[in-house]
């Protein structure tokens, strides 16, 4: 028991530390920012977005509704909907066609994407 016990007090010593320096700061992103925050569901949409924009591939909101390994049709287009209100994505019409519209991330998705490589970098550092 005693052995086991050195051997996980050995192991957490000796933990990669970069990625809990990263979550610690994200965390503080969360005490610092007094406004509704993104839940899991969101964050993978921005994210998913943002991978998208950055390829050059144009995402249209049946595309991002499409995404059921994130949850049902409604839930995926109830977060769009919170995306577009916070002001992280904004959804385009298609001039040929009303109907279709595109999602594209905003200024302020841009500088979340921003703070998330500043934490990741701060992180990495002193290692």
């Amino acid at each position: 028991m005693v052995n086991e016990c050195s051997f996980r007090i050995a192991y957490y010593l000796y933990m990669p530390t970069a990625y809990i320096r990263f979550l610690n700061l994200i965390d503080a992103l969360d005490r610092i920012n007094p406004g509704r925050s993104l839940d899991n569901i969101e964050i993978q949409m921005l994210e998913h977005i943002i991978q998208q924009q950055a390829r050059n591939h144009k995402l249209l909101v049946g595309d991002m509704i499409a995404m059921s390994h994130l949850g049902s049709q409604a839930t995926l287009h109830g977060r769009l909907k919170n995306l577009v209100a916070m002001g992280y994505i904004k959804l385009v019409e298609d001039k040929n066609d009303a109907r279709r519209k595109t999602v594209a991330p905003t200024k302020l998705a841009i500088k979340y994407v921003q703070f998330m490589s500043d934490c990741l970098e701060k992180s990495l550092k002193n290692l």
